[in-house]
């Protein structure tokens, strides 16, 4: 969370946010073209290209923005809630936060007709890389985007998809896309939609036997209630830190398996975000040289030179040394090592937590190196 609330001017005469400059080919540029509150601290946001093209993406990645703040470049991720199946736009959803530096900046500035540079959507919290039979999406607060893209995509593209949706607020004023999700649940026979309310200030109804209420914070009586088969489910979880945390414990109280279990995490997608921004730079600095860069990797009393494009993986593998690499992709997470000093981009932070990530611990198979990198196995 940013720690420090700063109001920005939108730049006189441009039509755009200040913004970084253009790194590379993977930094795009969009144009709002519309936004609207869903609740009194949160913003939709609604994009488009400069011509009407089609963006590619997978229900529940997020998209990156890169924006100059104060001289020095900024980026913060935004989990998408516009769905793939509706092509031609891209939505993020935005709260208000206390000393938010982006999200204040961006509800205070942002109006149609700028423009804004972003990242590619990316992301491993999605519909496609996490497929399943049956549905439950378990979200308190903001954490519902990446859920409501999953639903719209589910509901616009399969047929009877078996989908039960307990979002957790702390009233129903404060529900978020409150108004298109009970649509879903009247449309849809097969999309079961739960709210779990900590506060009630006024009568609620329920007009759909698809939609039901509860009050107070998720326990595992409420998800037994709303959900009977949750056990036979595959759970995507998102939302603030402690709300996770606490939907685990629950879990493993309901002897759930966890390896049916996928959460998002935002601090892991801004460090990757910030990666991949690393490379991008260290990319353009490359092929702006005649000679091709190369850094130096240490380990220990070993050392050895790698060149662009080279992985960290194969570095240690040249100088003889143990690791296991069983994907090799940057998916099953055995080649986990940690940076003690230097600076790396990686393309894959998957299995790894945020605190993991915040120690300096990469994969191996999936990081290259930006400078002289002192690594511990």
């Amino acid at each position: 969370m940013d720690k420090n609330a700063m109001n920005m001017n939108v730049m006189a005469g441009t039509g755009a946010l200040s913004v970084a400059p253009q790194r590379s080919e993977s930094v795009n540029q969009l144009v709002c073209v519309e936004r609207w509150n869903e609740t009194a601290d949160v913003v939709s946001f609604r994009f488009q290209a400069g011509e009407p093209m089609k963006f590619d993406y997978k229900p529940g990645q997020f998209m990156t923005f890169v924006l100059e703040i104060n001289g020095e470049q900024v980026c913060r991720s935004y989990t998408l809630s516009s769905s793939p199946s509706r092509p031609y736009s891209l939505m993020v959803t935005i709260k208000r936060v206390e000393g938010g530096l982006v999200s204040n900046y961006l509800i205070d500035n942002l109006i149609p007709g700028q423009s804004v540079r972003v990242l590619p959507p990316t992301g491993q919290f999605n519909l496609i890389d996490i497929p399943a039979q049956k549905y439950l999406f378990l979200s308190a607060g903001c954490g519902i985007t990446p859920m409501y893209s999953m639903s719209r995509y589910l509901t616009d593209t399969q047929i009877n998809a078996d989908i039960a949706f307990v979002h957790s607020a702390r009233s129903e004023a404060d529900i978020i896309f409150k108004s298109s999700l009970d649509t879903m649940a009247n449309r849809f026979n097969t999309f079961k939609l739960s709210y779990a309310l900590e506060t009630v200030t006024e009568t609620v109804t329920s007009h759909s036997p698809m939609i039901s209420f509860d009050f107070g914070r998720l326990t595992a009586q409420m998800l037994q209630t709303a959900v009977p088969d949750f056990a036979d489910r595959t759970i995507y979880l998102c939302g603030p830190e402690p709300y996770m945390k606490a939907v685990k414990a629950l879990l493993d109280e309901l002897s759930f398996n966890m390896r049916q279990l996928h959460h998002e995490s935002f601090a892991t997608a801004s460090i990757a975000a910030r990666s991949q921004l690393m490379q991008d730079k260290y990319s353009d600095e490359t092929n702006a040289n005649s000679e091709q860069m190369a850094f130096t990797l240490s380990i220990g009393e070993h050392s050895t030179t790698l060149k662009q494009g080279q992985s960290l993986l194969e570095g240690i593998e040249a100088e003889g040394l143990p690791i296991i690499a069983a994907c090799r992709s940057g998916v099953c997470g055995a080649c986990k090592c940690q940076v003690l000093a230097g600076e790396t981009a990686s393309t894959s932070v998957m299995t790894l937590t945020a605190a993991e990530i915040e120690a300096g611990f990469v994969l191996a198979c999936s990081t290259t190196l930006t400078s002289n990198v002192t690594l511990k196995l």
